[in-house]
């Protein structure tokens, strides 16, 4: 069974569907997803060939109960034992594997969790990643907020007591270029401590000009670390560069960004093997920047706007407890983001486990957050939704649970002089 991701809309012009279909189903048609656009920093970087390296190479059947053992029975987890814990053999093992993440957990961030939430706005896509509610050919409504309406979204989210907030556009430069986002940043810095950004790729110098502007940190979704499916996944834009969108992180660390976060979207691809490279890339690029920040997302396909078929296929809630206990035990000191993709049962679960931060009072769409945090209806036009979310929490009701859980929820450990 596989996701039928393709959604064809009556507002599309003939011209439109005809390119659209070209592109869907002739690859001479795409541009190479290898190859650099004008304009593209290149980085004299070897951390793409080792991940692919170890990711094309990396037979998970091939691993036993006896090397699932091994591994937990090691003080450190090694690449091999990474490689174990991720593997099918490891699943009768997951309550081992969960007690021992939740020490390492426990050894490295107490039992704090840390509260977040985020900021669209704007859902402008020059793109067609084909399961993403935001692509270019999606019939879906379109907004940009201006400064004024970022600095009321703003003030209503600080309102509630969040103190760290994400910055996220769709990929758009002709619609929400540097300087936009860099303006938003500034508003932000004066409402919240942390300031995150999760835009398109930029070059390391704009990533340095956004961080002057008041961003801490950057994340960036890979989407998929196997190169065939990316092809076959991002049709049309500068999301389609494979290598650039991989090199966005050590961009943003050059650009003195504090911190960088990874992920691979589970489901679009091998989820074990896109969960081997997401955990391998983040450390090798650790250990060449040791004063960075590293932190995981992991993330699973979520149904969108027009298309309310789109799953992660082979990925339960088991196989995802799994990957975030892997992840915990190869990378000790990451931050392990869960987004409101899961459900309540399930973060109330893992951050007793292996995750360390988790986001509250969230909107994915554009210019709602007075309607969702009040309930007041303001009339405004709204930009819909990039995709369904499955835990809608307030700010209030998550500190709430979270501290009924016996956790010390943070809203931030940052102090800026």
């Amino acid at each position: 069974m596989e996701n039928q991701f393709f959604v064809d809309s009556q507002a599309l012009s003939p011209a439109a569907l005809e390119k659209k279909h070209r592109l869907e189903n002739d690859p001479t048609s795409r541009k190479s997803h290898m190859e650099y656009l004008p304009g593209m920093e290149v980085l004299d970087s070897d951390l793409k060939d080792k991940v692919l390296a170890e990711m094309g190479a990396y037979d998970y059947t091939r691993y036993t109960a006896a090397d699932v053992k091994a591994a937990l029975e090691h003080t450190t987890c090694s690449l091999e034992d990474f490689k174990a814990l991720l593997s099918p053999a490891a699943a009768p093992f997951l309550e081992e594997m969960a007690r021992k993440a939740h020490g390492e957990t426990q050894r490295h961030f107490g039992n704090t969790v840390y509260l977040f939430t985020p900021l669209y706005i704007a859902n402008y896509c020059e793109n067609y990643c084909v399961y993403c509610g935001f692509n270019c050919y999606n019939h879906i409504q379109r907004m940009k907020l201006t400064m004024e309406q970022i600095q009321h979204e703003m003030e209503i989210i600080a309102q509630s007591g969040m103190e760290e907030i994400l910055i996220l556009t769709g990929e758009s430069r002709a619609q929400s270029d540097v300087a936009y986002i860099g303006e938003a940043c500034k508003l932000a810095r004066k409402y919240f401590r942390m300031v995150g950004l999760e835009i398109y790729p930029v070059n390391t110098e704009e990533y340095r000009y956004l961080h002057q502007c008041g961003a801490d940190y950057v994340t960036v979704f890979q989407e998929t670390y196997d190169t065939d499916k990316y092809e076959q996944l991002h049709l049309l834009g500068h999301k389609r560069v494979w290598p650039y969108r991989f090199d966005a992180q050590e961009r943003a660390l050059r650009g003195g960004m504090r911190g960088v976060a990874f992920s691979a979207l589970l489901g679009l691809s091998d989820f074990r093997k896109d969960a081997l490279a997401t955990g391998l890339h983040a450390y090798l690029l650790q250990r060449k920047y040791p004063a960075a920040e590293i932190s995981l997302s992991c993330p699973r396909l979520r149904p969108i706007v027009n298309n309310d078929k789109i799953n992660p296929l082979d990925v339960g809630e088991r196989e995802l407890c799994q990957v975030l206990c892997a992840y915990r035990l190869f990378l000790p000191f990451a931050g392990i983001t869960v987004s409101s993709r899961e459900s309540a049962r399930f973060r109330d679960g893992i951050v007793k486990i292996a995750a360390t931060k988790v986001s509250a009072g969230v909107s994915t769409g554009i210019g709602d957050h007075e309607e969702k945090y009040t309930g007041k209806s303001t009339g405004a036009q709204q930009g819909d939704e990039q995709f369904e979310i499955a835990d809608g929490r307030s700010f209030a009701q998550m500190y709430h649970d979270m501290d009924g859980e016996g956790l010390q929820p943070v809203l931030n450990d940052y102090l800026y002089v």
